[in-house]
């Protein structure tokens, strides 16, 4: 947790930016009769009966100091899925000497897969551009990337959304929208305030000497 917090602490270094990863999922649901509108004395009304047409996967990336993000809409949640999601933020970053990326710990966050998906060469040119840090468990709040989920939530997938076309093309309008007006996080939660706050999670000097 410590690890995380101190890199949040850190001042912006572009050659060297620090990227969020999280991902999620959307249930489409085709709507079986129209909605009617809202009218004067009357709300807008939505039938609820619907009728289920799959699920898609959300793959966000972002980076808090700069407010810029990338969604990707994908049919699975594979390690396939999460290596070219990594290749997308490298591609993103030509640049930069590091890119440190902050993630959930999930079997299919492996950079050993790197290597089932490309030659050595390549895949430890891949390797040697990121720096993987992995929230604990019952840590994922500590991902930033959970608050742009919460945003995307309220402001874009709080509704039906009949399928896959239509979920790519209304994600990727905020995405677009999101990124036009530079929305940064300001993280408060500070290691000073997890020593004091969380301080049952620590050690006492006593345990540590057993």
């Amino acid at each position: 947790m410590e690890t995380i917090l101190s890199l949040y602490e850190e001042p912006y270094d572009e050659s060297r930016p620090v990227v969020c990863f999280d991902e999620s999922s959307k249930e489409l649901r085709k709507q079986v009769r129209d909605p009617l509108p809202a009218s004067p004395g009357a709300v807008a009304r939505t039938d609820h009966h619907y009728e289920r047409n799959g699920t898609r996967m959300l793959h966000v990336a972002t980076e808090p100091l700069t407010g810029q993000c990338r969604l990707h809409v994908t049919e699975r949640r594979r390690t396939s899925e999460w290596i070219d999601c990594m290749v997308a933020i490298a591609n993103d970053y030509p640049d930069a000497d590091r890119i440190r990326v902050v993630l959930d710990n999930l079997s299919t966050h492996n950079p050993a897969a790197f290597y089932r998906f490309f030659p050595p060469e390549t895949a430890r040119e891949y390797l040697d551009r990121f720096e993987f840090y992995y929230t604990p468990t019952h840590g994922s709040w500590l991902n930033m990337a959970e608050l742009v989920w919460s945003s995307l939530q309220s402001q874009c997938l709080n509704r039906r959304i009949p399928d896959a076309a239509t979920l790519q093309s209304e994600v990727a309008a905020w995405e677009a929208e999101r990124n036009e007006v530079d929305v940064t996080i300001n993280w408060q939660f500070r290691n000073e305030d997890a020593r004091t706050k969380l301080h049952r999670l620590y050690p006492t000097l006593e345990e540590a000497e057993n």
